[in-house]
């Protein structure tokens, strides 16, 4: 009799259809990443549309917008998750003196190493906290401006507050460009991806998918609302502004 063998057993790790994918956890949900994005997309629109008349109702536009998702992101803190609550934040900014006590009284590169890895983020914090508190004086003189409250020094306020809110916003950049050459990980996918590779729980259980899409949903909505009601391209161009004809009364006054 020929005696059979059977064949070997394939492994499943020497299967070529075999794929290893690499644990991630949600660290940020989508409610939050867009009130972000929305934020930063505003800021930088309004920024750049600042000056000339072209461009002064979608300037007009974006600081309303941010204006209202700064008040969506301050109930988003009191509602919120646990991890995005305004209270944590609190927490965080609450230790930058206790830190720059510690930083001050740093004698060795080792203890400078681990103070530095302890206040990367609670000046993240305090680069977030500045940004929300900032945004409400800059749409509150950017509105004061746009109905004429008064002379012309509000408007040096407005520009003020604007590029103190760019220079936070660029300190913001620069920090988590060092954090992520640091640390050799990018440190700003997060907020586009929500996760982040590692195995763990999720810091962010539910991810408000829904929410977030109502979000984008009520800006566009308003968008739109603002685009129907803004005057004709040649009207426009042929009738003064509001905004002339207060500035042209004022200079003829």
């Amino acid at each position: 009799m020929t005696s059979r063998t059977a064949p070997p057993a394939s492994s499943p790790s020497a299967s070529p259809n075999t794929r290893t994918t690499t644990p991630t956890r949600r660290v940020v949900d989508a409610t939050t990443r867009m009130l972000h994005w929305l934020m930063a997309l505003c800021f930088t629109g309004a920024y750049l549309t600042a000056d000339g008349e072209r461009w002064r109702l979608v300037h007009v536009t974006l600081g309303y917008t941010l204006a209202g998702l700064v008040v969506a992101r301050l109930l988003w803190g009191v509602f919120g998750p646990r991890p995005v609550r305004l209270s944590v934040l609190w927490r965080k900014l609450q230790g930058l003196p206790a830190w720059g006590k510690t930083l001050a009284a740093v004698r060795s590169p080792a203890a400078l190493h681990a103070t530095w890895r302890t206040g990367q983020n609670l000046l993240m914090a305090l680069a977030i906290a500045l940004i929300l508190a900032l945004v409400v004086p800059l749409t509150l003189s950017g509105y004061a401006v746009w109905d004429d409250w008064g002379g012309e020094w509000l408007e040096d306020v407005h520009e003020f507050f604007g590029n103190t809110l760019l220079c936070v916003v660029l300190a913001h950049i620069s920090l988590l460009a060092l954090l992520s050459v640091l640390r050799r990980k990018n440190q700003a996918l997060p907020m586009l991806t929500g996760r982040v590779p590692g195995p763990g729980p999720d810091l962010a259980p539910r991810n408000y998918a829904a929410l977030a899409a109502l979000v984008l949903a009520c800006v566009l909505a308003f968008w739109a609302w603002q685009w129907n009601a803004a005057p004709p391209a040649h009207q426009s161009e042929n009738a003064p502004s509001r905004y002339d004809i207060r500035h042209s009364q004022k200079h003829d006054d």
